[in-house]
């Protein structure tokens, strides 16, 4: 069941803009503070261990676009992983996605393009298929990627939306996981971008859920808020067939849908 992450992103809101970059670099106690307190709100009241092992996160200890800022997260034991969550604590939304991973899908590698809007640490939560909770963190420099500007105007960024493009790396075999790469044209507006013509914010909209097939089994669906980047970028993990269709699926808050089928070209064995 897809969860709405909107009251958690608004009740967070006031907090989030007044965290300062100083107080997110010097204040390591109010950072854990920050992190218990989502814990609770995403996750309830199960246990998140943390771990060296799981998952790992690679993410910029500084970033060169805040409004681009490129995350890995990789598990040791994929087969054992039955889903992703990467929190990015001080932003406004802070769930920038919830993934679940379905019987065609690889849990090895999943890379998005995210926003980041102020020094933050940033946390990738693996739940085991024993429903284990296991988490990581990085600490990301960055500011107002949530606010930057769409750099067109709102009728530019909305021409078309939902185009979707998609590139499988190398050679695909038969019976040995496969990486992709996702593109989707969407502006993403969050309600945080002012239009640089007419000085109004600009309302939001963004993509809230992708969901991925490969021969009508489920690779993935992400479950997404307003940390996802402009015109998301999504590299991920799938096992191959002999032939095959990759089929996307993607809506957003406005209840734009839209889908495409490709073509997955494999070598035999």
């Amino acid at each position: 069941m897809t969860r709405d992450f909107a009251p958690l992103a608004a009740a967070l809101f006031a907090a989030a803009l007044a965290v300062t970059p100083a107080l997110a670099v010097d204040d390591e106690a109010a950072r854990d503070q920050r992190w218990t307190s989502l814990r609770q709100e995403v996750f309830g009241d199960r246990k998140v261990e943390e771990t060296k092992d799981v998952v790992s996160l690679e993410a910029p200890a500084r970033a060169e676009d805040a409004s681009l800022v490129p995350m890995a997260l990789k598990t040791a034991d994929p087969a054992s992983i039955k889903g992703l969550t990467l929190v990015i604590d001080e932003n406004p939304g802070p769930v920038a996605a919830r993934v679940t991973f379905g019987p065609a899908g690889d849990a090895g590698l999943l890379k998005l393009r995210t926003r980041v809007n102020t020094y933050t640490n940033v946390h990738a939560v693996a739940e085991t298929t024993d429903g284990k909770l296991f988490q990581t963190a990085r600490f990301v420099k960055a500011s107002g990627g949530c606010s930057a500007p769409a750099g067109t105007s709102e009728a530019e960024a909305l021409r078309g939306m939902g185009e979707m493009r998609l590139k499988v790396r190398d050679e695909v075999t038969p019976g040995k996981s496969a990486q992709a790469t996702l593109m989707i044209r969407h502006p993403n507006f969050n309600g945080m971008q002012m239009d640089q013509i007419t000085r109004a914010y600009t309302p939001a909209r963004y993509i809230k859920e992708i969901k991925v097939t490969y021969n009508d089994k489920d690779v993935f669906t992400l479950e997404s808020d307003i940390s996802l980047s402009t015109d998301p970028v999504i590299e991920f993990g799938f096992k191959p067939e002999a032939k095959g269709q990759i089929k996307v699926a993607a809506t957003d808050t406005e209840d734009g849908h839209w889908e495409k089928t490709f073509d997955v070209p494999t070598q035999s064995n």
